[in-house]
Parts: structure tokens; sequence; C-alpha cells
């Protein structure tokens, strides 16, 4: 991978985590989600505004975009109904990366060397470790089902992303509008699930979440997508998902977390993982 691209997406790996553990710890997962889909639309309608417009041929990717981003935060959602935030996030986070490989590898017919395989694969074993290994919960078949259901969805709008911000006349503007009609559907799908006052809840209890979560969030996709189009999208999603690295220290120094046999032994699998990307 070129060493500029490999920079900027561990720099927005950082920045990943640091909005996640925003959404980690609000009590309402729900509100807090809705409030980084939210917190989207102040930069992407700048961005809209300052940009081209996509073009035509990017209209059926933004589509895709829209419904897979619905699917990942649909099932995300009821993952942490069914399991802990520290149970599924590893999980589903690990999975996107690994499938989109194996579509890639079967489907789209890219080929990858096989150092670069073995990197992907032990970034995507440490990631999954956190969450696969050491939970006595009962749940732990549902914690699974919807955990690989919630990634199965973040490999697929990462291919779609990356392909669709390819074949767009600006990638910045392509993740705009999928963003702004994510914004506008998925208010509807928890409302029509029985969630109610969601947007007062946002800018009573996540305006913090929304103001800087979102725009956090909303920075780095921009990155990864932009990654996507200079190098191979499974690449630069197990590299995204390196956020898990990182989590694990900020959850060390500022919230108080404990770093385990089984965080080491992910901090190991990542790291070399990510050598590997660079070096091969």
């Amino acid at each position: 991978m070129d060493t500029t691209v490999f920079f900027v997406i561990l720099l927005a790996t950082i920045m990943h985590a640091i909005w996640n553990a925003m959404v980690k710890h609000h009590p309402d997962k729900a509100i807090a989600v809705l409030a980084i889909v939210l917190g989207h639309i102040p930069l992407a309608l700048i961005c809209i505004f300052y940009f081209p417009l996509p073009g035509k041929e990017a209209l059926p990717y933004i589509i895709a975009s829209v419904v897979a981003h619905q699917g990942y935060q649909w099932y995300m959602l009821n993952s942490y109904k069914v399991g802990d935030y520290t149970n599924v996030y590893p999980i589903f986070r690990g999975f996107g990366p690994l499938l989109a490989t194996l579509i890639s590898i079967i489907f789209l017919g890219v080929v990858f060397k096989i150092a670069t395989l073995v990197s992907i694969l032990l970034i995507c074993a440490g990631i999954m470790f956190l969450g696969l290994f050491g939970s006595k919960n009962q749940n732990q078949i549902e914690i699974i089902k919807y955990s690989l259901l919630t990634g199965s969805f973040i490999g697929l709008y990462s291919l779609i992303d990356g392909y669709g911000a390819r074949v767009s006349t600006s990638a910045i503007s392509y993740i705009s509008f999928s963003f702004l009609f994510s914004a506008l559907v998925f208010p509807i799908i928890l409302k029509l699930n029985k969630h109610e006052n969601i947007f007062s809840k946002v800018f009573k209890d996540a305006k913090m979440i929304f103001w800087v979560g979102g725009s956090i969030s909303f920075i780095i996709y921009v990155i990864v997508v932009w990654g996507f189009t200079k190098a191979p999208i499974p690449l630069v999603a197990a590299l995204r998902e390196t956020s898990i690295f990182f989590s694990i220290f900020i959850g060390y120094f500022f919230l108080k977390e404990t770093i385990n046999l089984k965080k080491i032994i992910s901090i190991v699998l990542i790291v070399i993982g990510v050598i590997g990307i660079k070096l091969f």
C-alpha cells in the first residue's frame, strides 16, 4: 500500500476510535447511533455545495449504499440488545473486511498476494478475538448471529461505496449524498420500531455526539472512501478496523479499563497484520 494512503487511513482509525468511545458510553445506543447519523448532515450539506455532483453513474451505488447502511445500523442495534458492546462490536467490525475480501476474490476477480491475504486475516482475527472468546454470556449464539449479520452489511457497504466512489465525479459528494439520504431514512426505521421522541432525545441527551461524533465520523469515512479509490477496498477496510487497537488504549488511559491477556493477543495480531499490509 502507498505510504501516504497507509498513514492517512491509520490517522482516520484513531479518530474512528474516538467517536466509537462516545457511542460506547452512552446509555441509549439507538439515540447515540442516531446522533452520529444525523450529525453527518451539516458537513454533508457543506460538501454538496462546494463539490461537483457525483454523476448519474453513481446513483445506483448511492441507493445501494443507503440500503446497506440501514441494514448495518439496524442489525448493530439488535446486536447491542442481545450482547454487550465489548462482545458484539469486535465481531462485526472484524467480520466486515473479511467478507469484503472473500467477495472481492470470489465474485469480483480481485487477486491478492498471499502475504497481503495473511495480513488481512491477522487483523480480522485480532479484532474478532476480543468478541468471540472469553465471554460467558448465555446468548452467545444470538450474539454471534446478529454480529455476523451486522458485519455482513459492513462488508457490503464498504464494497458498494468503494466502487461507487470510483465511478463518481466526486467521492466526497458521493458519500455526502449517501449520508444525507441515510439520515432521512434511519429515523423512520426507528419510529416504525417504536422508538419515541428520538429527535428531542438526541438534542437533549446526545448533543456532543451529534456535533463532535457526527463530524468526526463524517470526516473519517470521507478519508476511508478516498482510500477505497487509491488501494484495494478490503485492504483499506481491514486497516480502518484497527481502530479497535486504539480503542483499547483509549479505554486504558482515559476510561480506566484494564488490559488483559485477551487484549494483548488481539493487539499483537493486529500489529503484525498492519505491518504486513505496509510491507507487502
